[in-house]
């Protein structure tokens, strides 16, 4: 297994899989970080591996797609962890030679809502080229006890445009909304604070991919449509 960017999902990536596999990584720009057992090392052996996850922010996946190109072995799985779909499926696409099999997938969780275990968490895998994405599937359930979901790019931007794009909406302005009350709450306001602390520390890279969702801007439009009507329910 190799990886290509080491952030945080990279190194999250290689704590879970080193059970199963000799994982390899590597970083544009490396930071230092490390996980016990994973092998540093550079672009070329990363891509001599049989999977190969490409974690890096959407705006770097065009150039890091063009670098690894002629590495690639014929056969190799690459796999993509953007939050959107549509734009990196066609960049892996145009960008990856045709003899390396394709999924565009969108791992539903992160560093701060793992934390209970993968039993039940969802991932989205967007079949593009050959049979290893579903074969990873199953390796993913079986293993992991992950809900797999198979959909288009299209499929996967248009939902996550509402339940990625408005829960991250909500959380930037709950978070703008600093000291609320936490002595005297109720249980669905502890659930909805648990939310906002799941995605308070998500990378940069994170909110800008979920806004770049084509989709994205008609969910907030909608959302927002709803708010003024339920303000103006309030007006006197």
């Amino acid at each position: 297994m190799g990886i290509i960017g080491f952030g945080a999902f990279g190194q999250l990536t290689a704590r879970y899989l080193l059970p199963y596999f000799r994982v390899l990584a590597t970083d544009p720009s490396p930071n230092g970080d490390t996980v016990g057992g994973v092998i540093m090392t550079d672009p070329a052996k990363v891509c001599r591996c049989d999977v190969v996850v490409i974690a890096v922010p959407l705006s770097a996946l065009a150039d890091v797609c063009r670098a690894i190109a002629p590495l690639l072995r014929p056969g190799t799985l690459v796999l993509d962890v953007c939050s959107t779909k549509m734009r990196p499926a066609e960049i892996l696409l145009a960008e990856l030679p045709p003899h390396v099999d394709l999924a565009a997938t969108h791992p539903m969780f992160g560093p701060q809502s793992i934390r209970a275990g993968t039993r039940g968490l969802k991932m989205v895998i967007c079949p593009l080229r050959g049979r290893s994405p579903r074969r990873i599937a199953a390796f993913l359930r079986k293993r992991f006890g992950l809900a797999i979901v198979m959909a288009s790019p299209e499929e996967h931007d248009r939902e996550a445009a509402f339940t990625q794009g408005l829960t991250h909406l909500i959380a930037r302005t709950l978070l703008r909304m600093e000291h609320l009350p936490d002595r005297i709450t109720t249980r669905s306001f502890d659930l909805i604070r648990q939310a906002v602390e799941m995605v308070r520390h998500d990378a940069p890279g994170v909110s800008q991919a979920i806004e770049s969702n084509p989709y994205a801007e008609q969910a907030r439009g909608l959302f927002f449509a709803e708010m003024d009507a339920v303000r103006r329910e309030f007006s006197p």
